[in-house]
């Protein structure tokens, strides 16, 4: 698996295991959390994205669970998590509204009860869930700062922030931005072109890409792109998941998909776009099925 350098001290695993839905599985047991890991750490996948919000702010403590039985797989990952969300649910049910909050007071609640959950002494990576359109970019730039100087969290980052919202943050910081986690798919094929992902590319930065199989959409639709990714799939001997993934790895830019299953058999396979060889052409192939029509 090829490593991807987030810090000099720090690489992720190309392939990133996303846990959005570890709650939703009827088995939230250690043992199925663990075998969960193990399937990843087997091919090689040692990056896992939480975030405090997921499963109605229960997916972190279930991994938690997890980690306490077996602490022997922490020194094997990588986690990232994510804030600021606030959403009338678990320890927020109070909240009137759902709505994001990027102040000192509450990150740093966000931090510690992360910690608390998962039963890790630090995050590898945190990231702001959303652009906080009240958000005072000189404090929570600064309380990120704080929060790695104090060894909490070693690096962090942001989730689908624009460029100038990336910009404005860190213009206040001294810590780098050291990723965008944004959605991006052939279902979401905007930032290939409306300049996000063209910022990123241009100053080097890691781009973790959400919901590359569509949401599950791509693998169950039908028509002109299912066509074609059961070519490249049939002659890869692959799958429409393999191959959806392989399209964002053949991308110059530095992108990382996100993969979420709650099953062992598709967790197995996640690695095997690895094996899938695209050419321009190919490419370009998938890419105008998605528009709908040929490029101008």
């Amino acid at each position: 698996m090829k490593r991807i350098t987030i810090t000099p001290e720090l690489s992720f695993s190309q392939l990133v295991y996303g846990m959005w839905r570890l709650g939703d599985d009827d088995d939230t047991s250690p043992a199925h959390v663990k075998a969960k890991i193990q399937a990843c750490l087997d091919q090689g996948i040692t990056t896992f994205d939480q975030a405090d919000i997921y499963g109605g702010y229960t997916a972190e403590a279930i991994l938690g669970v997890a980690l306490k039985q077996d602490p022997s797989l922490r020194n094997q990952m990588e986690i990232v998590t994510k804030c600021d969300i606030v959403a009338p649910a678990g320890r927020h049910s109070g909240c009137r509204v759902k709505h994001y909050d990027t102040s000192k007071a509450h990150i740093e609640a966000s931090v510690n009860a992360s910690l608390s959950d998962m039963h890790i002494e630090h995050i590898d990576l945190l990231l702001l869930h959303r652009p906080d359109p009240l958000m005072d970019h000189h404090e929570t730039g600064a309380t990120l700062d704080a929060l790695v100087a104090s060894g909490k969290v070693r690096s962090v980052g942001v989730s689908n922030f624009r460029p100038w919202d990336w910009s404005l943050l860190q213009s206040a910081m001294q810590s780098p931005l050291v990723t965008n986690q944004i959605e991006l798919s052939l279902g979401a094929i905007d930032p290939f072109t409306n300049g996000d992902l063209a910022f990123h590319q241009q100053h080097n930065h890691a781009v973790m890409a959400w919901s590359p199989l569509g949401g599950g959409d791509l693998i169950s639709a039908s028509g002109v792109l299912t066509e074609r990714l059961d070519h490249i799939a049939s002659e890869s001997g692959t799958d429409r998941a393999a191959v959806l993934v392989a399209f964002l790895l053949h991308h110059p830019a530095t992108i990382l998909p996100i993969l979420g299953t709650n099953t062992l058999s598709r967790i197995n396979t996640i690695s095997d776009a690895l094996k899938i060889n695209l050419d321009r052409q190919s490419w370009f192939e998938l890419y105008e099925a998605a528009l709908g029509r040929e490029v101008a």
